[in-house]
């Protein structure tokens, strides 16, 4: 019986994490805003930590068209955001995509993103031994005010694409 029991209990310990490991690659802490109304844009941040060297080199998610990274700067206190094609994930270390200046831009979303729902994201990352894996996380989509009192300052400015 007690072996059931020990079961039982890491079973509810993975069931209550949102990390999600894909081999030497752990995928936690994702959210994103919920939308406004007539918003067809969203965005997600997450933390991605790969024991080796690693790329991330795309996204998608079944409840957006398509799915950029992005980098954020700012410039002459306006925020500039630009596409790019990949965001190094240097071996051993925790990136977290907001922290770091990126996130995951959720382009034509399919419905609006409402506080207390999650949305499906699958990560592209190539490894350094030039794999391709697929890991399937979701985000957890926190109130747009709530979202907006956790953003650094800056957060608020303009944003330019």
């Amino acid at each position: 019986m007690g072996n059931l029991h020990r079961l039982a209990a890491l079973v509810a310990l993975l069931i209550s994490t949102s990390a999600v490991f894909a081999g030497d690659i752990e995928v936690s802490g994702a959210w994103s805003r919920a939308t406004a109304p007539g918003q067809d844009t969203g965005m997600a941040d997450l933390t991605i930590t790969s024991k080796q060297a690693a790329t991330l080199v795309g996204a998608t998610s079944p409840a957006a068209k398509s799915v950029e990274l992005h980098s954020m700067t700012h410039d002459k206190g306006v925020m500039k955001m630009r596409e790019v094609k990949a965001i190094e994930l240097t071996a051993g270390n925790r990136v977290n995509l907001g922290e770091s200046g990126y996130h995951l831009m959720l382009l034509g979303l399919k419905a609006p993103l409402k506080a207390g729902a999650t949305v499906p994201l699958t990560l592209i990352i190539k490894t350094a031994d030039k794999r391709v894996v697929k890991i399937d996380a979701s985000a957890d989509v926190k109130p747009l005010a709530a979202a907006k009192a956790d953003a650094p300052q800056d957060e608020h400015m303009h944003h330019n694409h």
